[in-house]
């Protein structure tokens, strides 16, 4: 891991999601930039001193000496958006595969450097959108593709929360500080943060991508160099509508993001708060509850081989994280058995996804903060 220590926030969660499935074995770390920090995490994690460094470049350069069989597979890294990209390419360019927090990178110009770099070495690269790894939201994108709807017409996904409808990035012992600092975080705030959480599920349900969009982007807590709130309309493939909003000023909210589809025979709804539900829509029929759990019959392939649990035993946000991990380490293991995946073991956000989270944000960006504009095409 590069990150993840014992004062951080979702590196903890990364680390629990990885090791759930019993096929990843955390052997080493620079936990955090301050070296007792570090220190203290790789021995909290059960690490021997000698694997626990304190920092990255060390690490690369130390692990590099040991056997294949010894030496680290591939790299989690969970850290500020602007300590992505060198890490990553560290790591790519001595074999190692890659696993990265969202947003893929601080800038467009350093994702396509790194989708290059994929394509040249033709290692693995995952990119945490949990949202996707949710089996609810699998069985979601199943039936989409499979016309249950009918031809899609419309989109609503929102992602409010209400964390940050307080300036307390001046505050100490939380992560807001370099979240709504543009020198950490690149040039979007809420946008980058959840923005392209909201983005990502849009196009990975409806299998469509946006061609462009008109957006306000908002900052409404005094003092913040950066937005913390915006709407973005989205003209997607195949003429199919799109509203995008998010927030951290919705006081009151935790993370309630969700997602409605419409399509010409009727909708399909998707609430995190309550993961484990689908909800159906048709105007001849009653509302339909979709359950989730393991042994349905009524549910899609891909949807049971991300299930762990049987009908009623709560899945969530750490879950959806391990089916990413999960299917990214299953991904890496046919690869060396020079073995083709499955297009299970696929299914997760790649390189790909990065690339256009980022270009997400350089489209929103552009679009929101410029008064004069109206329909901006998606930046490539």
């Amino acid at each position: 891991m590069v990150g993840g220590g014992i004062t951080g926030f979702i590196g903890a969660i990364h680390l629990r999601a990885a090791l759930m499935e019993n096929r990843i074995e955390l052997v080493c770390g620079c936990f955090s930039s301050n070296t007792e920090v570090s220190r203290q995490s790789g021995s909290v994690y059960c690490l021997p001193e000698e694997r626990i460094y304190s920092t990255y470049q060390e690490m690369f350069e130390k692990e590099m000496l040991l056997s294949e069989e010894e030496r680290m597979n591939f790299v989690t890294i969970v850290t500020p958006n602007k300590h992505h990209f060198e890490p990553a390419m560290m790591a790519l360019e001595r074999g190692i595969h890659v696993v990265l927090d969202k947003p893929m990178t601080f800038s467009l110009e350093e994702a396509k450097v790194l989708q290059r770099k994929v394509e040249e070495t033709g290692l693995v690269l995952a990119l945490t959108h949990v949202y996707s790894g949710y089996p609810a939201v699998k069985e979601m994108k199943a039936r989409i593709a499979a016309g249950e709807l009918g031809k899609l017409r419309r989109i609503y996904v929102e992602y409010p929360q209400g964390w940050l409808a307080g300036r307390i990035e001046i505050e100490k012992g939380n992560n807001a500080g370099w979240r709504t600092d543009p020198k950490s975080s690149g040039k979007a705030g809420c946008m980058g943060d959840i923005g392209t959480h909201a983005w990502h599920l849009c196009e990975y349900v409806s299998g469509l991508k946006v061609e462009e969009m008109c957006a306000e982007l908002n900052t409404f807590v005094p003092g913040r160099p950066i937005d913390d709130d915006g709407t973005a309309m989205m003209r997607m493939e195949q003429g199919v509508k799109a509203l995008l909003a998010a927030s951290q000023i919705a006081a009151g909210e935790s993370n309630n993001i969700n997602i409605r589809v419409y399509g010409e025979k009727g909708g399909l709804q998707w609430i995190q708060e309550d993961p484990n539900i689908l909800y159906l829509k048709t105007s001849d029929d009653p509302e339909q509850i979709i359950h989730i759990g393991r042994d349905r019959s009524y549910l899609g392939k891909n949807t049971q081989w991300n299930v762990r649990t049987p009908g009623g035993h709560p899945e969530g946000f750490i879950e959806a994280f391990a089916n990413i991990y999960r299917n990214f380490a299953l991904t890496v293991a046919a690869q060396k058995a020079e073995e083709q995946p499955t297009p299970e073991m696929l299914d997760f956000p790649n390189v790909y996804d990065g690339v256009r989270g980022m270009q997400f944000i350089e489209t929103i960006v552009k679009a929101g903060w410029d008064d004069e504009a109206k329909w901006v095409k998606w930046v490539e």
